[in-house]
């Protein structure tokens, strides 16, 4: 792996009795884009804020650009970019208004800041509504106004804390294919996320995280083969004779009770056999996913 970027050593947080994260590890190399994910309450979201200096480390180490954020968190603050959950857009200001004034914290010259807030909102392809306010955008605008924001200071490393959430499919992609070009110029990508797809579209690595700890990491692809194989067939309404098959077979499935899911690398005749001696109605034989490693490993519960 090239220089790590991030450098967590179990990193610790608790409030009172509370562990929200649990000796965490992890590093993100330079110019690569690395996921977290996790179910509502895993961590994600407080592992990111102690990356950037927001929340303070109970135990553990943490760098960033080789620096420990608990002792140079300005610096480190200068050479990055964080786009939040929340929209906090001024709706007093315009859009460039927004990108300038924000530029001031990182003492850009103003006829600098106008330059590139100007560029940032071409490749947001945003231009057009420079000068409307926050109140006149539709939420995926808004979304893309962040993240230009988050970019106004050229950053070395941009965390992004669940961008997409809330946005309809066509916004979604459109802030995919943002951060797809800027991956793809060498920007090193911090992001949490609930999209699997997502995850699998952009990002090198990932870990998952449950319950403050991480369960595990690596590139999406190889996680999808270590843990749920090639296919999955799922059997609606399985009978007792099917599940008695396929574990006589020692076949990996899930049971859901109304529904099967059986994992591996399965050719034709063994989705044919089970669909003409069990499925008298058939079964589907998908590819599997992020997702179905992610609720294998976290299970299927609501999480509130």
């Amino acid at each position: 792996m090239s220089e790590s970027i991030v450098e967590a050593l179990q990193i610790r947080k608790t409030y009172g009795e509370l562990i929200a994260v649990d000796d965490v590890s992890f590093a993100v190399a330079r110019g690569e884009c690395f996921g977290i994910l996790g179910p509502n309450g895993a961590g994600k979201t407080t592992t990111i804020r102690m990356t950037y200096g927001f929340s303070p480390l109970t135990a553990g180490v943490l760098r960033v650009f080789g620096l420990d954020v608990s002792r140079h968190a300005r610096a480190i603050k200068a050479r990055i970019g964080v786009c939040q959950q929340d929209n906090t857009l001024d709706p007093d200001l315009t859009i460039i208004q927004n990108l300038t004034v924000f530029a001031r914290y990182f003492n850009i010259p103003k006829p600098q800041a106008v330059r590139k807030a100007d560029e940032l909102l071409r490749f947001m392809s945003l231009d057009h509504r420079s000068h409307s306010r926050a109140l006149e955008l539709s939420g995926g605008m808004i979304r893309r106004i962040v993240l230009a924001r988050a970019l106004i200071n050229q950053p070395e490393l941009l965390i992004l804390d669940e961008p997409t959430t809330g946005l309809d499919p066509q916004s979604r992609h459109q802030v995919w294919e943002r951060l797809d070009n800027l991956r793809r110029q060498g920007l090193s990508i911090l992001l949490t996320t609930h999209y699997m797809e997502e995850a699998s579209r952009l990002c090198d690595r990932i870990i998952i995280m449950d319950h403050g700890r991480i369960l595990v990491q690596g590139k999406p692809a190889e996680l999808i083969r270590e843990h749920i194989g090639k296919d999955v067939l799922e059997i609606s309404s399985p009978a007792a004779d099917l599940r008695t098959y396929i574990r006589l077979q020692k076949i990996a499935f899930e049971d859901l009770g109304d529904r099967l899911l059986v994992y591996g690398d399965h050719d034709d005749h063994l989705y044919r056999y089970i669909s003409n001696r069990f499925c008298p109605e058939g079964c589907v034989m998908r590819t599997a996913t992020l997702e179905d490693v992610f609720l294998k490993l976290t299970g299927r519960g609501l999480r509130e």
